[in-house]
């Protein structure tokens, strides 16, 4: 838990700073670091699902 914790704040930091370099905006880099990460997190849903459906047509195709 400590490893998803800190990898957590790595990932808000880059965000963060990537996002603050770019526009000089405090507001919106604390937007990005907090809205990215969630947008990251139903992208990994459904590309978990598309992986899923994907090895159940090879195991039929296989089998």
């Amino acid at each position: 838990m400590k490893k998803t914790a800190t990898f957590a704040l790595v990932h808000f930091c880059v965000a963060f700073g990537v996002t603050f370099l770019l526009t000089g905006s405090w507001v919106l880099g604390g937007m990005v670091a907090l809205i990215e990460p969630a947008a990251n997190t139903v992208a990994y849903f459904f590309h978990e699902k598309a992986w899923e459906h994907l090895a159940r047509r090879r195991a039929l195709v296989t089998s």
